[in-house]
């Protein structure tokens, strides 16, 4: 449970916010920017609250991810529990997204079954779903909708929901022309009452002076029961009580802590937040809780490698070797073994630096992270036990086609581009203290079954300044004369160098080439800004199968990032944003063509 609304917080929402937290509100603030991607990885959240803040920038699918999720607020409106499908979709009665600056298209927004969605004043742009017509209460006004002919499935703004977004009132509207309408006509009545009472009264006084000017007798009790006063409206029929004619309050519920929430915040927490703890209090959890990585006998590493027989051999980098480890239930681990040489306590074997780095890299958890499962520590091995890809690497996708069945497609290029980027988002700045990873690199991409994109290797740079060898031919920054000199500004040159090789399909340095185009990225560079040059550029095995917009945007981020000087290359996050609203002005359907990319199963694995 975590509460931290009305406390004129400013800036961009903190990117790790408690982890296993259900209930967030981050209401009343001046929060700037856009929600947090982290809010994805928040599997037990079921109440999210950003109402009433400065934010911006585009709808995700982060939502999506979170099974739990039965309300989110925009607009600090209470909203109706809805319960979730079996599929794990995020079933939202209500939206409420008006009167903030939301920008990119809605097309998320179709597949969800909802009874009310206020898009209103927003900067949302494109057309609007068709499914969405169906919808009771549709609000679509103040934003910049595309015009001309809709694509097949989408609607005109002026024809979206049951009589347009912008021809439709709203509920909050309808009520407010009722309640003013009671209003008119109980002003009307009162006027009429009136001018009867006077005409009635002239005609009395009128006839009394006829009689006496000096004889007054007051009217009894029966005449005053002809003649009641006028009524006193009770107070919300009174014309004073609307504030203005064009609003409606709408009054908020109070929030009934649901069971599990009754633990309230300590009773110094709205004080800190002035004392700007807030930021190192959620900086002390960065990285996330170690789980605990389980201990691997020497022996049974062995076994499960064939006393690491070249048949096991998965890959070799500058630290050491990878093995393929499987065991008798037909488990599948992949093993490092790290070079001892590289500790600097080699007299002790590299005991205690090794458990310090295993107990740095078993607080690193991520969707895009390749886990560690466990270690070994034995006779002078040192050995990191990770999860096993059978699909390989995106090295060996690339680059080694012949092993493969069919190339990657441009959606599925895309996808992993953006989940790399995540992974390495996460290392620099929800990680405490941040991960330089060092050594990005396609053949340190791995990906699953479904060819979403895992980085390993990481956790390991300090090993990289004790080695001479370059660690990527091709792939480190002009800067990086020395593994000392790496920086997070590095780790996005190496990142732009891998969206290289997924737009060209070639390898970062490739000596077969003519010695002008063996350096991709200088070969490159000149021609990611000509549209007729990068149409040449692009991967042959691609077949003409992109979406000439996504490949000039694709190319546009790559540009940024493999730049000379690192002080104008863009942080990791903006590098995220800039590839989710790539994939949001396509319209991609990330998942439509995973079959055609998919790798040959490989019997024994």
């Amino acid at each position: 449970y975590s509460d931290v609304s009305k406390n004129k917080l400013q800036n961009q929402i903190p990117y790790q916010l408690p982890p296993n937290a259900a209930y967030i509100d981050l209401s009343k603030n001046a929060f700037t920017g856009n929600v947090p991607y982290s809010i994805s990885l928040m599997s037990d959240l079921e109440h999210l609250d950003v109402g009433n803040n400065k934010l911006n920038g585009q709808l995700t699918d982060m939502f999506q991810k979170l099974p739990k999720l039965k309300v989110i607020d925009f607009i600090s409106r209470g909203l109706i529990d809805h319960p979730r499908s079996d599929y794990g979709e995020m079933w939202l009665a209500y939206r409420f997204l008006q009167n903030n600056k939301f920008t990119g298209k809605i097309t998320m927004l179709g597949d969800l079954p909802l009874d009310e969605l206020n898009l209103a004043n927003n900067k949302f742009t494109g057309w609007i779903p068709a499914k969405l017509e169906d919808i009771n209460n549709l609000d679509t006004d103040g934003n910049n909708w595309s015009k001309g002919p809709a694509p097949p499935g989408q609607k005109k703004a002026a024809n979206a929901g049951k009589g347009g977004g912008g021809a439709r009132i709203s509920t909050g509207v309808l009520i407010a022309l009722i309640v003013l309408g009671v209003v008119v006509i109980a002003a009307l009545l009162i006027i009429v009452f009136f001018s009867r009472r006077k005409s009635y009264d002239e005609e009395k006084s009128h006839h009394q002076n006829r009689k006496s000017n000096n004889n007054f007798t007051p009217l009894t009790s029966q005449e005053l029961s002809h003649n009641p006063p006028p009524p006193v409206l009770p107070p919300h029929l009174r014309q004073e009580s609307f504030e203005s004619s064009n609003s409606v309050d709408v009054k908020t519920p109070q929030k009934a802590p649901s069971q599990g929430y009754n633990k309230q915040p300590p009773a110094d927490f709205a004080q800190s937040l002035n004392d700007n703890v807030f930021a190192s209090r959620l900086n002390s959890k960065k990285g996330g809780a170690a789980r605990a990585a389980v201990p691997y006998a020497l022996s049974d590493l062995q076994s499960a490698t064939a006393s690491f027989a070249a048949g096991r051999l998965l890959g070799e980098g500058s630290l050491g070797r990878v093995y393929r480890a499987k065991y008798a239930d037909n488990k599948v681990l992949a093993v490092k073994k790290i070079d001892s040489s590289y500790f600097h306590d080699s007299n002790k074997d590299g005991g205690d630096e090794f458990s310090e780095i295993v107990a740095s890299i078993s607080k690193v958890h991520h969707p895009n992270i390749v886990e560690l499962v466990g270690f070994c520590s034995e006779q002078g091995h040192n050995m990191l036990v990770y999860e096993y890809y059978r699909n390989g690497s995106l090295h060996d996708f690339l680059h080694n086609s012949g092993d493969f069945s069919n190339p990657l497609t441009w959606n599925t290029r895309v996808r992993i581009a953006l989940g790399t980027a995540r992974a390495v988002e996460y290392l620099h700045e929800a990680c405490s203290p941040s991960v330089i990873h060092k050594n990005i690199k396609s053949s340190n991409i791995l990906l699953d079954l479904d060819l979403n994109p895992h980085l390993c290797d990481y956790g390991l740079g300090t090993f990289h300044t004790r080695t001479s060898q370059n660690l990527g031919v091709g792939y480190n920054a002009p800067e990086c004369t020395t593994p000392s000199a790496y920086s997070m500004k590095s780790d996005i040159y190496s990142f732009g160098v891998v969206m290289l090789e997924l737009l060209t399909g070639r390898m970062p340095f490739d000596h077969t080439k003519q010695k002008s185009e063996q350096a991709l990225v200088r070969w490159a560079t000149p021609q990611l800004h000509d549209i007729d040059a990068l149409a040449q550029m692009v991967d042959p095995a691609l077949r003409g199968l992109y979406p000439p917009k996504s490949l000039s945007r694709f190319a546009d981020i790559i540009a940024l990032c493999v730049q000379a000087e690192p002080e104008f290359r863009p942080a990791m996050s903006e590098v995220v944003q800039s590839l989710v609203t790539l994939v949001q002005r396509s319209s991609m359907n990330m998942k439509d063509d995973l079959a055609a990319s998919r790798r040959t199963e490989d019997l024994d694995y």
